[in-house]
């Protein structure tokens, strides 16, 4: 049983989402899963397993921030042993090839964040998808089809920017969305031997201002969650997990 999460061994499956939002998680656990159960509600950050296809899947809320994600990643892999994550969260859209809803499948995570620095001593690490996952994503994410991409991102502190032009300087380079978990969670998958991927749906866009609202944003990107599970289910686990 972790601090934060408080499940007992087990509870929690090798495979699992990452919203950011505890309420997206609960409304992924009803939506998606048979027989799901709450196995953590601490300090509000909701968890649940069940069953998708006939697999165990969680979900467990990870809150706003790289500093937030990073307490529960540790904690479902140290004390649970979890294999593979897909985040399935928000983020705006800094490129003009992109619209509201549709989905981007993160290859890499910039981030102005001060957390790799530290990790390592001012070199610039370069965080980066499970390339198994991403491609299963990308698979379904045609096959389905949705408007989807695969393409950098960009993982900020801050949420309200007193800099808004660096983004765009960041734009000029390929990256198309800004978010503010992914640089934590691709580097914690690599630091532990795990798999990672990050799969965001445009909830607004900077340039041309056009947004979603709070309960859209909680309740209706179905289409990422779609294509989330099935990249999860297309990945093989590690022979040890089972």
């Amino acid at each position: 049983m972790s601090t934060h999460l408080a499940a007992q061994p087990g509870e929690i499956a090798p495979r699992v989402l990452l919203p950011g939002d505890p309420l997206r998680a609960k409304w992924i656990a009803e939506t998606y899963f048979d027989d799901a159960h709450c196995y953590s509600s601490v300090r509000g950050m909701l968890g649940y397993t069940g069953t998708y296809s006939g697999e165990r899947v969680s979900v467990q809320g990870t809150g706003m921030g790289q500093p937030s994600l990073a307490i529960y990643v540790n904690e479902l892999i140290r004390d649970y042993d979890a294999q593979q994550f897909v985040r399935v969260g928000s983020c705006g859209a800094i490129s003009a090839s992109l619209a509201v809803r549709d989905l981007v499948l993160a290859i890499s995570a910039s981030t102005d964040s001060a957390m790799n620095r530290v990790r390592f001593e001012g070199l610039d690490y370069a965080a980066t998808a499970d390339f198994a996952l991403l491609r299963a994503a990308a698979d379904a994410a045609t096959a389905a089809p949705v408007s989807a991409i695969v393409a950098p991102i960009f993982s900020a502190d801050a949420f309200y920017n007193d800099r808004p032009e660096l983004l765009m300087r960041m734009a000029e380079y390929g990256v198309v969305a800004v978010e503010m978990e992914c640089s934590a969670l691709y580097t914690l998958a690599a630091q532990h031997g795990r798999r990672a991927l990050a799969i965001c749906t445009v909830s607004d866009h900077i340039v041309t201002g056009e947004e979603t609202t709070a309960q859209e944003r909680q309740e209706t990107f179905g289409d990422m969650v779609d294509i989330a599970l099935q990249a999860l289910l297309a990945t093989p686990l590690p022979q040890s997990t089972g």
